[in-house]
């Protein structure tokens, strides 16, 4: 007998062992936020992607067990920050919108090594996974140049906040914060319903919050959404396939409008919002308060919900979206600037207003009360050279002949 009960012992202590084995298994490759997996070669083809999140849920009544569930991570937030300690403002939107920490990650990534703004990101504990840019050198240009420090260390931090993101966490899907934005209360609706879009058509490349003629005077209709041919910067979606694409070629500075020149973009559209998402408080920072005052203050930021979610937006991939696009631009009536000061109505849901030439359009976008300026031959906010948008409660495209031709550029 006394045999038979050592090997009872045996086996329950074996069996403990292999339990305990396999708990210590599972947690090694559970993926939460504060886990992740990297790749031991590092190679790109080796990258697994942070895409869930196993969480531990507690039963609901007495006699039901636990279980582990897993989360789908939509994307991780990845928050820009340097010296302004009102990242604060920032973060909280994010927290107090957030639907679910675990489909949306919070990463505080910090330059410029500023120790109140530091100390306000600490503050927030587990609530944001925080990391530092090591790299805070000077960086000297010769010259008239030094004043344009802050835009090359600016594209430094960014490069290396990515990698950290997509090639260290390993996360397929980020979007890109900056410290001085605020969120509407649909930030991350908008963006969980938009995030497929970027895998389904391989002529979309971003999603933004932002729209550049955002004023109120401008803008009608928070379930509208957009294509758009102008890369927009602020509050912005990509996929790591397109990192992989950037990162080799990544700019020492001017990362935004380097993403705008046809090599990086390709003749690829972002997805917009009529109403923006988005809207910032910075007056000053890198650009130096550069259209604060007259314009960026004035961006309405949107204030009711709209379930996007619910909405089918397959409607947004090319070849269902120009056909349409095109025709209710150029049905609508053709109509001079001075139209809207002659006290006539046209029986119309929109009118359009034609230029020829980037004169033009400057002319008749300063008349309308619009961003009249052209980055790599693409007006703001265009899409096939059409610009949207409100003016005195008439919808008004401002687009070029019917028979565009598309952008010219030139170096």
């Amino acid at each position: 007998m006394a045999h038979i009960r050592l090997r009872r012992k045996a086996c329950i202590s074996a069996l403990f062992v292999g339990i305990m084995f396999l708990v210590l298994l599972r947690e090694r490759f559970r993926t939460d936020f504060y886990e992740v997996r990297v790749s031991d070669s590092g190679s790109n083809a080796n990258f697994v992607g942070l895409s869930t999140v196993s969480k531990h849920v507690e039963p609901f009544k007495s006699g039901e067990v636990s279980q582990e569930i897993t989360i789908k991570i939509v994307a991780a937030i990845l928050v820009i920050a340097c010296n302004r300690p009102q990242v604060q403002r920032c973060l909280d939107s994010l927290l107090r919108h957030r639907p679910l920490e675990e489909k949306f990650p919070i990463i505080v990534s910090q330059d410029c090594g500023h120790e109140e703004t530091a100390r306000v990101i600490a503050g927030y504990g587990k609530k944001v996974h925080s990391i530092k840019h090591p790299d805070l050198s000077d960086i000297t240009l010769p010259g008239a140049s030094s004043d344009l420090k802050g835009y090359f260390k600016l594209s430094r931090h960014y490069k290396w906040a990515l990698t950290q993101a997509f090639d260290i966490m390993q996360y397929d899907t980020i979007i890109i914060v900056e410290d001085d934005l605020e969120v509407a209360p649909d930030f991350f609706e908008y963006f969980e319903a938009t995030e497929s879009l970027l895998e389904k058509d391989p002529t979309l490349w971003c999603v933004s919050a932002w729209n550049d003629n955002g004023k109120k005077e401008n803008v009608r209709g928070n379930d509208l959404l957009y294509r758009s041919d102008f890369f927009l910067g602020l509050g912005w979606m990509l996929k790591k396939t397109l990192w992989y694409e950037l990162r080799p070629k990544w700019p020492a500075s001017f990362w935004d409008d380097w993403m705008r020149h046809p090599e990086q973009r390709k003749e690829r559209a972002c997805i917009r919002p009529e109403i923006p998402r988005v809207a910032t408080f910075g007056k000053t920072g890198v650009s130096k308060g550069q259209f604060f005052e007259e314009h960026l203050q004035y961006i309405k930021l949107n204030d009711k919900f709209y379930p996007f979610s619910k909405a089918n937006l397959t409607f947004l991939i090319k070849g269902q979206y120009d056909p349409k696009f095109i025709f209710t631009v150029y049905k609508s009536p053709l109509v001079s600037s001075e139209y809207f000061d002659s006290g006539r109505i046209m029986p119309a849901p929109a009118v359009r207003v034609q230029y020829e030439t980037e004169e033009t359009f400057v002319s008749l976008a300063k008349q309308l009360g619009i961003m009249d300026d052209w980055k790599a031959g693409v007006p703001r906010m265009a899409y096939r050279g059409v610009v949207s948008f409100m003016f005195k409660n008439t919808r008004v495209y401002l687009a070029p002949p019917r028979n565009w031709k598309g952008y010219k550029f030139e170096k």
